[in-house]
């Protein structure tokens, strides 16, 4: 077989890894800057946040699942119906007459984008393991698409907001999700499951399916204004949450086929990571939801402009997890650099107590290059970290939980940032104004999510054993007979 022929299965793993990475996360931010523009003119304002949760909502859920299904039955037909069922939920989110349509389009289009973002990055880490030569930097450079595409989306919305139709933050998805398509079905090669079959753990689902719900409801309505932490509509789902989550435990320590297997808990590496990435989603959020609130409430900028204000941090977040990559590549290790990211965090997220309405815009751009650095490691470097703990069966749930624990995370930073920006606000503006009172909450806000986060994944980080990268004889093996055939 010639060289030719060899890479073209390689290139197609990257095509479609990267392409439904960008779809995936895109999407969690493009329509945030879109949301004014969408309530003006389809009105039900009162629903205002609920075209957020159904699609957290409907994702977040689904992520175990899919990398649970494709462990067991191969990342190609998971991946496949994630992506046709994103890009139809996305076509129908474009042409939605009223919030109702459009809250069920969006749950809809969540219920495809959870099999997106934790496949893609099992299927990298199956072409090209972190130990090979190619591997390290191939999952520093998804790490600078992740981080790329969570920034692009606030100032891709913005631009479709202002200058044509908010619509197309949904239909954007549409011809970029049929290329990917095009070429996981034709290009990508067929790989059997390694995780066995037998019945599904429909038990696990349920469960699951009901404290994800439970969770994520009672955090929606403390973003609320008026809700506080004991309030019946937070505090009840959230109880519920808690109790639903002891009974699934419990019920999948005994299923035979578990969607989210508690023995590999018993690995401290994975344990750990999954506890750094639920912390630095505190850092992630600071940056990314409250940084662009800043700029259009303190300094009076329009959405575009707030997307492109925030560029030094997005940049800085694709060096971070270049370089990151290329360090692992280079010294085979990954702890030493991991636990080096948590003071860059601190740094830059400290530094934002200075924020003001008057704040410099070179010093805001060092702080927020800073935080970048800090994060770009994270988005590289859990991924390698979680993927080398656990036996080759269950990348797919080690990159699928990974990304459900960030997920969780963003969800408890923007409820309790929420809670204290609004008080923060309450508090400044009759004093001094709105916008300092912005800048005010944006500097209250920023550095409590990010410091905190920071300093508990450095401690996680720290406990953390240091290993080598390696990569597994037998796996490496299958991997390349299969992509060669």
């Amino acid at each position: 077989m010639n060289n030719d022929t060899k890479t073209e299965p390689g290139v197609a793993v990257l095509v479609a890894a990267l392409g439904g990475m960008f779809l995936a996360m895109l999407d969690q931010t493009i329509v945030g800057t879109a949301l004014p523009r969408i309530v003006a003119e389809l009105g039900g304002g009162e629903l205002y946040t609920w075209v957020v949760t159904a699609y957290l909502l409907t994702s977040t859920v689904t992520v175990p699942l899919y990398g649970r299904l494709s462990d067991q039955h191969g990342r190609k037909p998971l991946l496949l119906i994630g992506m046709v069922v994103f890009v139809v939920g996305s076509a129908l989110c474009g042409v939605a007459q009223d919030m109702v349509q459009l809250i069920a389009f969006r749950a809809l289009q969540g219920l495809g984008a959870g099999a997106l973002l934790p496949l893609s990055l099992a299927l990298v880490m199956e072409m090209f393991p972190p130990g090979s030569p190619r591997g390290a930097r191939t999952q520093g450079a998804l790490g600078g698409v992740m981080g790329l595409t969570y920034l692009a989306g606030p100032f891709l919305g913005g631009l479709f907001t202002d200058h044509a139709s908010w619509r197309w933050a949904f239909y954007v998805n549409v011809p970029l999700g049929a290329l990917v398509i095009a070429v996981v079905a034709l290009r990508l090669p067929r790989r059997a499951g390694t995780g066995g079959g037998g019945r599904p753990d429909y038990a696990g689902i349920a469960v699951f399916t009901v404290a994800i719900t439970a969770l994520l409801l009672g955090l929606t309505e403390k973003g609320l204004d008026g809700h506080t932490w004991v309030d019946l509509p937070v505090a009840g789902p959230i109880l519920l949450a808690l109790a639903a989550l002891v009974v699934f435990v419990v019920v999948e320590r005994r299923a035979a086929n578990p969607i989210m297997p508690m023995h590999l808990f018993g690995v401290r590496t994975y344990t750990l990571v999954n506890v750094t990435s639920f912390c630095t989603a505190f850092c992630m959020y600071a940056g990314v939801v409250f940084l662009p609130r800043y700029f259009q409430e303190a300094l009076g900028a329009d959405a575009t402009e707030s997307g492109l204000r925030i560029y030094p941090m997005m940049l800085a977040m694709v060096a971070g997890s270049a370089i990151m990559g290329s360090l692992m590549s280079r010294t085979r290790v990954y702890k030493p650099w991991l636990v080096a990211a948590p003071f860059l965090l601190v740094a830059g997220t400290l530094l934002c107590l200075g924020l003001t309405a008057h704040t410099g815009g070179l010093a805001l751009a060092v702080w927020m290059a800073l935080i970048g650095l800090g994060m770009g490691p994270m988005l590289s470097g859990l991924t390698v970290a979680v993927q080398q703990s656990v036996p080759p069966a269950y990348i797919g749930t080690a990159s699928a939980n990974l990304t459900f624990f960030r997920q969780i995370g963003g969800s408890v930073a923007l409820a309790v940032g929420g809670t204290l920006y609004t008080s923060t606000l309450a508090e400044q503006a009759p004093l001094h104004g709105l916008p300092a009172a912005h800048a005010a909450a944006s500097a209250a806000v920023i550095p409590s999510l990010g410091v905190a986060g920071a300093l508990v994944a450095l401690v996680a980080l720290i406990a953390m054993p240091g290993r080598r990268l390696e990569v597994p004889a037998v796996q490496q093996s299958k991997v390349e007979a299969s992509f060669a055939s």
